[in-house]
């Protein structure tokens, strides 16, 4: 599988008892359908899977099929302490025709290369989907090292990666020596550089609520190889970046970027709480500027 433009981690949307707002998650795909993102990933961090219940996984991972209808690709995330766990996901995800699954070092285990590696091909035998890695030292502890990348080099199936570690000798080292892995931007404040260096894809929770500003960036520097002009709409999407990142509130901000749509993304999963009056209007703030610049910038290159 060739991963190609923007990839939205898809929020869940709550009701105030934090059951599933159906009608919401509908809203979500169809908007994110009709903005043009590439593909739709299910069960990833910004869709809190590790607040759900295996139960209610299977089912979004389903009613998610249902919604998304085959326009655009699906990708189930895997992600769990037990490989035991992960290959349950990963059947279901292959039973329900997911196009591919997003696979993470598993939490809080702190495995080694090897025992990353081992896990990821369990899931791979298991499914035989194609995988797009997820490294993610910041959340999971270690990195997918070259031990790692060595030993999964072994499947075909591992054919992207989506790199959250930050580091940018990790991109260059990536980009150098594995080549075959292709690149996806998983460190929003660096996407200029992860195109630069040949990265085709990114997935983005930014893109639940601002698919145009992250569909600008990609169509300037990876379709169009317009560097200046994504130089421009990467400057004015930095305070955006920087909210986003700042006191733990990455997923709050997401779904009250959501809501700024029309869309009622409701409130996080405990132990998560909202986002409160200043963060909101801070929040409101930077997309309402950052939208009007890339406007700017857009109007200016037809």
């Amino acid at each position: 599988m060739q991963f190609e433009g923007i990839y939205t981690p898809v929020v869940t949307p709550y009701h105030a008892d934090f059951s599933v707002n159906e009608a919401a998650l509908a809203q979500t795909i169809d908007h994110l359908i009709g903005a043009g993102v590439h593909g739709i990933i299910v069960a990833g961090s910004t869709g809190e899977y590790y607040a759900q219940t295996m139960e209610e996984r299977m089912w979004l991972m389903e009613r998610c099929r249902d919604l998304i209808a085959g326009r655009v690709p699906m990708i189930v995330g895997t992600g769990a302490i037990r490989t035991e766990d992960s290959i349950e996901y990963a059947l279901r995800a292959k039973a329900l025709n997911a196009d591919a699954l997003l696979v993470a070092t598993p939490p809080y285990a702190y495995p080694t290369g090897r025992e990353i590696a081992l896990h990821a091909l369990a899931i791979d035998r298991a499914a035989n989907l194609p995988v797009m890695l997820y490294n993610y030292p910041g959340r999971m502890s270690v990195n997918m090292d070259e031990e790692c990348l060595d030993r999964l080099g072994r499947s075909p199936n591992f054919c992207a990666i989506k790199e959250s570690s930050g580091d940018i000798n990790r991109l260059h080292m990536l980009a150098r020596d594995y080549p075959h892995i292709a690149l996806s931007c998983g460190m929003d404040d660096q996407a200029l550089e992860f195109f630069a260096w040949g990265a085709r894809s990114w997935v983005c929770a930014g893109s639940n609520f601002a698919p145009e500003a992250h569909i600008a960036l990609y169509r300037a520097c990876a379709v169009d190889g317009d560097f200046t002009r994504g130089r421009a709409i990467m400057s004015a999407m930095m305070p955006l970046m920087r909210v986003l990142e700042q006191g733990g509130k990455f997923v709050q901000c997401i779904k009250h970027g959501l809501t700024l749509r029309g869309i009622d993304a409701g409130p996080p999963r405990k132990p998560l709480q909202p986002l409160n009056k200043d963060d909101r209007r801070e929040l409101d703030e930077v997309i309402r500027t950052m939208n009007t610049t890339i406007a700017a910038i857009e109007g200016a290159a037809q």
